[in-house]
């Protein structure tokens, strides 16, 4: 199996990253998928496992927590191998699991069902399946619901690979679109600046673009001129039959041409125009426009002056630009630069001309130099950022578009443009941090947060807010806050938005603080709530008396846990005032008897309030002595001396220590252990038999039964039953007998004595040891107790 799972490694690791699934963020899709394949094999354990080359990655889970396992810790290596579902019914029997099962987070599992995850090109990456502690077989639908499932993972990773490319490919397209259109805008201004004629035609020979200097030296408006041949208006008469041969000539492909004509300005006067024109061709290699550049020779000095006035302008635009404007060799020697530029770094035009630009570039970026020479000699042109060191130490970061300019008869060289970003990428770079901090503060505190607009929709949601919410933050985000969770008051009555104390904290710029309105769930229930509404000012405004509220944020808190908990207290303080009062005061009445000398003639008198006084100080002490008993055991303070105890012993002492006691005349106690031993405290499995069959001869008539038994469930668990013939316990209560200070009657501490605490006392005990208790009754025929504790140690003891 190995050897197999070696062979196929490469291209299961060559999957895994391409489906780039291992470092990222948890997909709520993925984790549906799990928690379906659990509720439809009706198991407690389920995850998506992805086979790395060291160990097992545990992409979505349902039941449990970690998120990757050493290899072979799961069958899902065996699972890859085939290509249908792979069962193991009983682990304990398996050769490569036996005797203990498949553990997971140190818990046995013996039965394991995995479907294998299998990509289009049949490279198994890993496996979809799920373990339960009971042995059992999956049902043939429960076997087609897991491979359909298995199914869709993979789909749904294929489906995020693609989304991702996508992404990928949008940026890509938006950054060469805006690319494209700078060039235009750039190509757009030079034209219209340079003192040459440019045209384009179309293959037709209408006018497609048309620049300044043509409009000057035809007299007419481009917009009046496009679309059209150039011999409907610009071409004398008499010429028009030679314009038309040589733009047929031209269309054939004669290029590059040179050729005059005479343009007939609008005023009537004649220019004579010298031009050279050539193709622009499609990807197909086909001429799809022409380009010509012309030179008006009717005055040759008037044409001087305009070319001039063109490189004053083109050098003033360089000079006077707030970017970098340079111009290098393909080795990257700069041939020029423009002032602003050399100042960027702390330089001067001189000292950095007929240099290489890799010297002004920190040494550890250097390599990405010939990179760049390299694409700009292919492709004709990069952009991208360029990091040059400032004389002061400091990097300084330009974003740059560079093109390579070829010009017949001259070597090539690439003309740059730069701005200086280094302060926007600082400032983005604080904005990150800041934001990923908000982010992580949000989404690390406990309480619910939102934030709502002017007209009430929800724009941030932190994690807290939609688990308490029951939505998902998606389901949050844009909708109506009042009218999805504050719609409604505590008693049923509808709750106007306008009643909102939300809509009026941002009406009146003021905090709200409220603690006793209740939030709607989206499954219809609803829960207390106490929260502050703070009204978001908008930060712009130098005036603070006319501020401006952009939006809400609301922080709230769940109160239920609070409420009950206070509840709890003053049930605790009642109940404790109540028992610590009664005896009190029969120990004040008796000793105040004695003391005042009323019984001092009456010797049996004064025995019989010395008893009473006695027995209430008893009750106190044992009330005090059960509370510190079940504090001690709920907070860990108390430990547990676990070993290897026989049931059968454990039963005849605790039966014994009761019929010491004198228990109701006739009441017989029976027990049964079966040979059961089980790894527990002894001291403390006492101490819950004795609470238990205390309760049992309580509650049981004179002449009553009570029985106890012990069996094995398993080999790892056994039961223990406590079994009476009493009046029973109402089915509404039987989870509650088990709270702090809770009977079954509440006139049961009174009539029959009790703290109330005994069987709280119990369910610590047996949770302690990892076990569970719980009881059953049938009015009027008896209660019976059961408890589990293991038969072999375990690790999970406290």
């Amino acid at each position: 199996m190995n050897a197999l799972l070696v062979k196929d490694e490469a291209l299961r690791t060559e999957a895994l990253n391409r489906y780039e699934v291992l470092n990222t963020a948890p997909d709520p899709v993925l984790d549906d998928i799990v928690r379906l394949a659990a509720q439809l094999c009706e198991a407690p354990i389920a995850a998506i496992s992805l086979i790395g080359s060291e160990r097992i990655w545990l992409k979505a889970r349902f039941g449990f927590d970690i998120t990757d396992v050493p290899l072979s810790t799961l069958p899902c290596e065996t699972t890859i191998l085939g290509d249908t579902i792979y069962e193991i019914e009983d682990a304990r029997h398996d050769a490569d699991f036996a005797p203990d099962g498949v553990y997971l987070e140190g818990r046995p599992h013996r039965f394991y069902a995995g479907a294998p995850l299998t990509t289009p090109d049949g490279v198994s990456i890993g496996a979809l399946f799920v373990l339960d502690r009971a042995p059992r077989r999956l049902t043939i639908p429960q076997a087609d619901a897991l491979e359909i499932l298995s199914r869709q993972v993979i789909t749904r990773l294929e489906l995020n690979g693609r989304i991702r490319q996508m992404d990928r490919a949008a940026r890509s397209r938006q950054r060469v679109e805006s690319a494209l259109t700078v060039e235009r805008n750039f190509v757009s201004a030079v034209l219209d600046t340079i003192g040459a004629l440019v045209a384009v035609f179309d293959t037709a020979g209408r006018i497609v673009r048309f620049n300044r200097a043509c409009e000057v030296a035809s007299g007419y408006e481009f917009a009046t001129l496009v679309g059209r041949y150039t011999w409907d208006k610009l071409i004398p008469r008499n010429e028009i039959p030679d314009a038309i041969d040589t733009f047929e000539r031209l269309r054939a492909g004669a290029f590059p041409a040179s050729f005059e004509n005479q343009w007939l300005n609008r005023d009537g006067t004649l220019r004579r125009i010298a031009w050279s024109a050539t193709a622009l061709r499609d990807t197909q290699g086909q001429v799809g426009f022409i380009i010509a550049t012309g030179i008006d020779v009717t005055t040759q000095r008037i044409a001087e002056a305009t070319l001039r006035e063109s490189e004053a302008r083109y050098r003033q635009l360089v000079e006077g630009s707030l970017g970098m404007v340079c111009t290098h060799d393909l080795k990257g020697k700069l041939l020029s630069i423009n002032a602003h530029g050399a100042e960027t770094i702390g330089r001067t035009v001189e000292s950095m001309l007929n240099h290489s630009l890799a010297e002004f570039i920190p040494e550890d970026r250097r390599p990405s130099m010939q990179r760049y020479l390299d694409k700009i000699a292919e492709t004709g042109e990069a952009q991208g950022l360029l990091h040059l060191s400032h004389t002061d130490g400091e990097i300084r970061v330009i974003a740059y578009r560079n093109k390579l300019i070829a010009v017949p008869g001259l070597p090539s060289y690439v003309l740059g443009f730069g701005v200086d970003i280094t302060e926007q990428v600082r400032a983005e770079g604080r904005l990150r941090t800041l934001t990923r901090q908000s982010d992580s503060i949000l989404e690390s505190v406990g309480d619910g947060i939102f934030a709502i607009d002017l007209d009430g929709n929800v724009t941030v949601a932190n994690a807290a807010a939609a688990q308490m919410l029951g939505y998902k933050k998606d389901e949050l985000l844009g909708r109506n806050l009042h009218e999805l969770i504050h719609h409604t008051r505590a008693d049923g009555t509808y709750f106007g938005y306008n009643d909102s104390p939300i809509r009026k904290s941002l009406l009146n710029l003021d905090t709200i603080r409220v603690s006793d309105e209740v939030f709607w769930r989206k499954d219809g229930t609803s829960f207390p709530v106490e929260y502050v509404a703070r009204p978001q000012i908008d930060s712009t405004s130098s005036d603070a008396s006319s501020a401006i509220a952009v939006g809400v944020v609301v922080a709230f808190t769940d109160t239920t846990e609070r409420s009950a908990l206070d509840r709890m207290k003053d049930e605790f303080i009642s109940t404790v005032s109540h028992e610590l009062r009664t005896p009190l005061t029969s120990i004040r009445g008796s000793l105040g008897l004695l003391a005042g000398g009323a019984l001092s003639t009456r010797p049996d008198k004064s025995q019989q309030m010395l008893e009473i006084a006695i027995n209430n100080t008893d009750r106190l002490v044992r009330l005090v002595n059960d509370i510190l008993d079940l504090e001690r055991i709920s907070s860990g303070k108390s430990e547990l001396h676990t070993t290897m105890c026989s049931a059968e012993d454990l039963l005849r002492r605790a039966a014994g220590l009761q019929q010491g006691r004198t228990p109701k005349p006739n009441t017989r106690i029976f027990f049964a252990a079966n040979g059961v031993t089980v790894w527990a405290d002894p001291d403390r499995i006492l101490q819950t038999l004795d609470n238990l069959i205390s309760n049992a001869i309580k509650f049981s008539a004179p002449g009553g039964e009570i029985h106890l038994t012990a069996r094995n469930l398993d080999d790892h668990e056994a039961i223990i039953e406590v079994r009476d013939q009493g009046r029973g316990i109402p089915e509404d209560k039987l989870e509650h007998i088990f709270d702090r200070f809770r009977q079954g009657d509440a006139s049961d501490s009174r009539s029959l004595g009790g703290t109330g605490l005994g069987l709280a006392i119990c369910r610590s005990i047996i949770t302690h040891h990892g076990g569970r208790i719980w009881a059953t009754s049938t009015p009027g025929q008896g209660t019976t107790f059961h408890f589990t504790l293991p038969t072999k140690p375990t690790t999970n003891l406290r």
